[in-house]
């Protein structure tokens, strides 16, 4: 019976050492090592960058559209509205004024307006390539251009095309 003992004490003693060095050799080499790594570069490259990106162009296409309607809104609190490439339609009720900037151009859609304003220079008759002095009526289809700060004034009323930096009053 010892030879029994000695012999299963034996072995329990080799079984723990070998176990303890099975662990000790797991923890020391293996995890996170170039041959076992804990995250692969198939993993980082294919699928996580994928969600990375999704993430950052979904935060950037938001960001873009608040600059966008923050812009737009400026724009239009410009005197005039927004400056571009496009006319805009002012509708004016007798005894209103538009003053314009140099560079503003008006075309007089309907009713009656006429130039007003101090100074040598009155509008520019773009159509019919002639100048337009001071109180002249303004024709109706003509486009006309303001040379430096002007004003139109309208007799009954009038529809008119604007485009550039002005102000109604």
């Amino acid at each position: 019976m010892k030879q029994s003992n000695k012999v299963r004490t034996f072995l329990c003693g080799v079984l723990a050492v070998a176990v303890l060095t099975a662990f000790a050799a797991m923890a020391a080499g293996g995890a996170g090592s170039q041959t076992d790594p804990l995250v692969t570069l198939s993993y980082l490259t294919g699928s996580f960058t994928g969600q990375i990106m999704d993430k950052v162009d979904g935060l950037l296409a938001g960001r873009n559209a608040a600059l966008t309607k923050e812009l737009t809104d400026k724009l239009t609190q410009l005197p005039g509205g927004a400056a571009g490439d496009s006319y805009a339609v002012v509708t004016l009720s007798a005894g209103q004024t538009l003053s314009g900037e140099a560079g503003c151009e008006i075309i007089l859609r309907s009713g009656s307006a006429r130039c007003a304003g101090t100074g040598s220079t009155g509008l520019v008759d773009a159509t019919s390539g002639s100048g337009l002095g001071n109180e002249a009526a303004l024709t109706a289809n003509h486009l006309y251009l303001m040379p430096e700060s002007r004003s139109i004034v309208t007799v009954e009323g009038a529809t008119l095309l604007a485009r550039g930096a002005y102000t109604v009053a």
